[in-house]
């Protein structure tokens, strides 16, 4: 005899082609504005990683999708759908945060069939869902223990497990690996990617991690004071960012910048002895500029190349793991040199810098991007 199903009028199916916008949304507590006239648009079947430092404004978005929260004003769509008013339990969401919240008197089991339970799923039809899913998250062999005889990954891996299982049109994750170690973080960065892309849904997830940004690629959403400065492929977005603002974001450490001019077929990178004017920025006026260079293309050693040479004092040199990042000042901007193994160096021990013209990004001095290299002279994107 077939079971039947019922469907819970709260939790509606998910649909094929389901979009989610953003129309000139604001919003604002008090006299703080935390989103200011926001456009966005987010298709179906989409990875869209929101990047931004803590207090940027991502957050207050995942709980403006979810229908946490209500905008100040704009409207919020899904699926041609006007659901700014709408509340979150009649929104097909579902929402994993930064802590790993389970049911602690819950098998794991019972944790990941949960929320279908509470939809009226038939139990076959959770049987299999849950099955399936605890494959994709390695949980299979977890399914009979409670959350307190797992490990903080696992437990995030429950929690994600749930979020999954729903099928929920819109898939929320507001940096939900934060709170573990780094090496647990990155193994699990990995394994997610394909899972979350795979899932069919509109996955969003917030970290303030650049790197965590680009190693998960697909969409990427620049966010800085509650505004979007710029979005698209994480590649792109870290070989041409549209801004300063937007460069000092996508890269940790982030990218070094000082004022400069072209003249006379030749650049002066601040202080530095002018060189000729590498060919990516030949149709550049003369006149003044602000030039970035990446960390890791600001060389403690000679390469033998064409370079621009900088004598600089050490500020600081920190060490982590197979890196060494020393921090000087140049042209009264702080800069940072990001080299490969381990080098110590004291305070201010005298040091020379040296950096390729071709590795040169020109901004104008509002801040625009006006040219970058080439992405043959660029580090590879994860």
């Amino acid at each position: 005899m077939a079971t039947t199903q019922r469907v819970d009028p709260d939790c509606p199916p998910r649909k094929n082609g389901m979009s989610l916008v953003f129309d000139n949304i604001s919003k604002i507590v008090g006299d703080e504005v935390h989103i200011q006239s926001m456009n966005l648009r987010l298709e179906s079947g989409s990875f869209n990683t929101l990047l931004g430092r803590t207090g940027a404004g991502k957050t207050t978005m995942l709980r403006l999708m979810a229908g946490l929260d209500r905008p100040s004003s704009g409207r919020i769509l899904m699926g041609g759908r006007d659901v700014t008013t709408v509340a979150v339990r009649r929104r097909n969401v579902a929402m994993v945060y930064q802590q790993f919240i389970n049911y602690p008197n819950f098998t794991v089991y019972k944790n990941m069939a949960s929320p279908l339970e509470v939809a009226g799923v038939d139990l076959e039809e959770i049987r299999q869902r849950v099955g399936r899913v605890a494959e994709m998250m390695h949980l299979e062999d977890y399914l009979d223990r409670l959350p307190a005889e797992l490990s903080g990954g696992q437990q995030q891996r429950v929690a994600l497990a749930r979020a999954l299982v729903k099928e929920a049109d819109l898939l929320l994750l507001d940096e939900p690996l934060v709170n573990l170690d780094f090496k647990l973080r990155e193994e699990l960065r990995i394994e997610l990617r394909n899972p979350l892309a795979d899932s069919g849904a509109i996955v969003v997830y917030a970290t303030a991690e650049p790197q965590e940004a680009l190693a998960l690629g697909g969409n990427t959403i620049i966010v800085d004071q509650g505004r979007i400065l710029q979005q698209g492929l994480a590649a792109e977005v870290y070989r041409r960012p549209e801004s300063v603002r937007t460069a000092r974001l996508v890269g940790d450490p982030p990218m070094n910048m000082v004022e400069g001019t072209i003249g006379d077929a030749t650049l002066r990178l601040g202080t530095a002895d002018p060189v000729e004017v590498p060919e990516h920025l030949l149709t550049l006026s003369d006149g003044p500029y602000v030039f970035g260079v990446r960390p890791h293309h600001v060389r403690t050693m000679s390469s033998g190349t064409a370079e621009i040479e900088i004598g600089a004092r050490v500020g600081l040199a920190e060490i982590s793991g197979s890196e060494t990042s020393v921090h000087f000042e140049y042209a009264g901007a702080p800069w940072v040199s990001l080299q490969d193994g381990v080098h110590p160096r004291g305070v201010d021990d005298p040091i020379g810098i040296y950096v390729e013209p071709r590795r040169i990004f020109a901004f104008d001095t509002g801040g625009a991007l006006l040219a970058a290299p080439g992405n043959d002279s660029e580090a590879p994107v994860a």
